[in-house]
């Protein structure tokens, strides 16, 4: 039994290390650069790890992550989320602070916010054109030839450096098994030198091409038909990419301590202390399976008990099962969605065989 306040985020140190190494010699071997994105866990000390304890590039999903790391000595960092035009002026502040912020565009009222910020301001922007390679959240059409006039007006603007054309395989999520991975996998890097060949057509030249989504990253053999990836999830991994096969299970590196405070053995269930704001709601991969459950539930050791987490409230989380289990038990719970979990804790304890041997502070906000 582990003596901490339950429930609690635990990170095993060997699987985390584990995961960098595998992930960072992969786009080594790739000739690739790799920028790895830190959203997942938002730790200075994991960070470091995905670059081999060195303060390497990065791309982050807020400002205050940005602002957090370049703080920690980060100094190439990519925010990946389309820039709200009244972050400007933060985003200005950050970039004199470091070597390089990139930005993302994908509509022209942006564009015209940063080149009237910049003209005003005396600021020169460093900014990537998202691109939707069929995820369908952000990013422009790469078929569209508005999004040809884009890149162009980017890449010949005075207050805006062109970065190159960066997306995302968010749909990757939905895939079944490995093979439906790689079929997106080649949809996310077909998609830009589609629209870096239109754009050499253009004039614009060799346009870096940036490419970022744990499932197709961990199943590919090589990082082909891009100059940069930007992998996040795999540092801790989850139950969800375990069961669509980005992962074994013995690769999730991150679990939530809980403590079995209700034993109805009379109707089968037990309740445990790790609610929605221990786990977060996520339905995990219920495209495969439809009565996954809310997490995976399992031995101190990570080892699956004939368990399923049927339901969460606020602080309560329901299990169905046949085992009698006392009340005071402790149980691991392999989160289906880590970042979505890792989110809602303020501290990670570090495990190292069983014992603890850290304690990681997140930043947090926005």
């Amino acid at each position: 039994m582990l003596n901490l306040t339950t429930p609690a985020l635990l990170v095993d140190l060997k699987t985390l290390a584990n995961n960098c190494d595998r992930m960072r010699e992969r786009a080594s071997a790739s000739n690739v650069h790799f920028r790895p994105h830190v959203k997942t866990h938002k730790t200075r000390e994991i960070a470091r790890m995905q670059h081999g304890g060195n303060a390497g590039a990065i791309t982050v999903s807020t400002l205050a992550e940005a602002e957090f790391f370049a703080d920690a000595g980060f100094r190439d960092i990519t925010y990946a989320v389309p820039i709200a035009p009244e972050k400007l002026a933060r985003a200005a502040d950050l970039a004199g602070r470091v070597e390089r912020l990139a930005l993302l565009v994908d509509s022209e009222t942006t564009r015209r916010a940063m080149e009237e910020f910049g003209a005003s301001h005396g600021v020169v922007f460093d900014a990537f054109l998202k691109v939707d390679c069929g995820y369908h959240r952000a990013g422009v059409d790469p078929e569209s030839p508005d999004s040809v006039r884009l890149a162009r007006a980017l890449a010949s603007s005075e207050t805006i450096r062109f970065q190159g054309l960066l997306t995302h395989a968010g749909h990757s999520y939905n895939a079944r098994d490995v093979a439906e991975i790689r079929r997106v996998a080649a949809e996310e890097s077909g998609s830009l030198a589609r629209f870096r060949a239109l754009l050499a057509g253009e004039g614009l030249g060799e346009t870096l091409r940036s490419i970022g989504s744990t499932p197709t990253l961990s199943v590919v053999d090589r990082f082909d038909d891009c100059d940069e990836v930007r992998p996040g999830n795999y540092v801790f991994y989850d139950a969800f990419q375990a069961t669509i096969g980005s992962c074994a299970l013995s690769d999730c590196a991150a679990s939530v301590l809980a403590t079995v405070v209700g034993s109805y053995p009379e109707r089968q269930s037990l309740i445990v202390d790790a609610g929605a704001l221990a786990l977060s709601k996520d339905l995990g991969p219920d495209h495969i399976d439809p009565r996954f459950g809310y997490g995976l539930v399992c031995d101190l050791e990570l080892r699956p008990l004939p368990m399923t987490l049927i339901a969460l409230s606020q602080e309560h989380g329901k299990v169905r099962t046949e085992m009698h289990v006392p009340v005071g038990t402790q149980v691991r719970i392999i989160p289906n969605h880590s970042c979505l979990t890792a989110a809602l804790f303020d501290t990670y304890h570090v495990v190292d065989g069983g014992e603890l041997v850290d304690a990681w502070k997140p930043v947090r906000g926005w």
